[in-house]
């Protein structure tokens, strides 16, 4: 079995900064690519960043310049830095991970329970 657990998150005022961590455990015998996500109350689960085994990156518009994605595959986790932060960016954070288990032959997807990030004004 693979958990994911995310820590970090909280409450910033707007032009602040915080650091998710993402950290994986179980029976992993390694992970490709790890992303987070984010759903704002009212609205659709958006996709914020990703990493690729390769640690090539990618991010979406509106965090695009303000966050960054890293990895640390000896740990088994995810980073995201969050600057410059907005009331905008206030939502559950979630990370996801493709995980191949010593117990399978292929990739499965595995999710963290989230973090709240909230921004005040």
């Amino acid at each position: 079995q693979v958990q994911l657990v995310e820590s970090g998150g909280g409450l910033v005022q707007a032009g602040g900064s915080l650091r998710l961590s993402c950290a994986a455990s179980g029976s992993i015998f390694s992970i490709n690519a790890w992303g987070w996500y984010r759903q704002a109350p009212g609205k659709q689960r958006e996709l914020v960043a990703t990493i690729s085994s390769g640690a090539s990156t990618s991010y979406s518009d509106s965090v695009k310049g303000r966050f960054t994605i890293s990895r640390d595959n000896a740990k088994n986790t995810v980073y995201l830095q969050m600057s410059s932060l907005k009331p905008e960016d206030t939502a559950v954070y979630y990370c996801t991970a493709e995980v191949l288990a010593y117990s399978t032959t292929w990739f499965n997807d595995y999710w963290g329970q989230g973090t709240q990030v909230t921004v005040s004004s």
